[in-house]
């Protein structure tokens, strides 16, 4: 499987991902390689060629009905972007060196993980819709 790095380093990947990312916000249950062609103003062999390393990269899933295909976003491979990004995004400029050192269970721990990623997937949720309003 190729890096994820390298998957999401391609701009028409990234615009593939957004545009899957902001159906799915809005209640569609998967995109059509057609409608996709059309809302990036690519040929078809080239999403098609784009969808294929998303697919093998598992980011995106597939649903067939009849000869037509309907992507979606499969968001969990980007926590490995997210895992490696985290530690850039400190906004309070607080070194995690000199935060104390916190003990957790392992249960403690993964539903701490949890909660974050709930929290941030909200947030991110939140933002997009803001600048959905009318005026922003």
């Amino acid at each position: 499987m190729a890096d994820i790095f390298d998957v999401i380093a391609d701009g028409t990947r990234r615009d593939i991902l957004r545009l899957l990312l902001d159906r799915s916000s809005a209640g569609e249950r998967g995109t059509s390689v057609s409608h996709i062609v059309t809302e990036l103003g690519a040929s078809q062999p080239t999403v098609s060629k784009h969808l294929k390393v998303l697919r093998d990269a598992h980011l995106v899933s597939v649903r067939e009905e009849g000869q037509h295909r309907y992507y979606s976003l499969s968001a969990a491979p980007l926590d490995e972007v997210d895992d490696w990004l985290v530690p850039f995004l400190d906004d309070d400029g607080a070194d995690a060196a000199d935060l104390p050192a916190a003990t957790l269970t392992d249960s403690a721990a993964h539903a701490a993980e949890v909660v974050g990623r709930a929290a941030a997937s909200a947030k991110h949720a939140f933002e997009t819709a803001l600048k959905r309003l009318p005026g922003r």
